[in-house]
């Protein structure tokens, strides 16, 4: 109902498809994590759309503070491209590491993240095949990917 109003105010503000819809995601997840919140002596869609702004904001932010890795590459000559057999070894651990954690969510959550992240499906294409609303895949990625994130910070603290 709100997706769209949400969506076009990112699109506008970003010029960028995947950061207004990645910024949306994050918006209504936000809104949802915060509805006791809300005060409904104003317009739900404006309380939407400041969530919006502020992540967008915040986005920014943090963005600007990232070291550029492009500067420092024509510095760098690389020897060789391919991964030592010692990091293919770490990335396949890793990468098993990341499967068993996938496993430990619910069946409905690793479905759409093994579809997203293994698959490389699309949302759409998601939608498509798991007989879904696009906007249903795309709040059910990003709680899976915070549920997958939580295991992670979890397993290292």
């Amino acid at each position: 109902m709100f997706w769209d109003d949400v969506y076009n105010f990112q699109l506008k503000r970003t010029k960028n498809e995947i950061e207004a819809e990645d910024i949306t995601i994050e918006s209504f997840a936000k809104a949802f994590k915060k509805i006791n919140t809300y005060n409904n002596k104003y317009v739900f869609k404006t309380w939407l759309i400041t969530i919006s702004k502020n992540l967008h904001i915040d986005k920014v932010r943090k963005d600007r503070n990232k070291i550029d890795i492009n500067e420092f590459t024509d510095k760098i000559s690389i020897k060789e491209n391919s991964p030592s057999p010692e990091d293919k070894l770490i990335n396949e651990q890793k990468l098993n590491s990341l499967k068993l954690k996938i496993n430990k969510l619910k069946p409905h959550y690793r479905e759409v993240i093994e579809l997203k992240c293994f698959n490389e499906l699309s949302y759409k294409e998601i939608s498509k095949k798991l007989n879904q609303p696009v906007n249903n895949i795309k709040v059910k990625v990003l709680r899976a990917k915070k549920m997958l994130f939580e295991l992670i910070k979890k397993e290292n603290d």
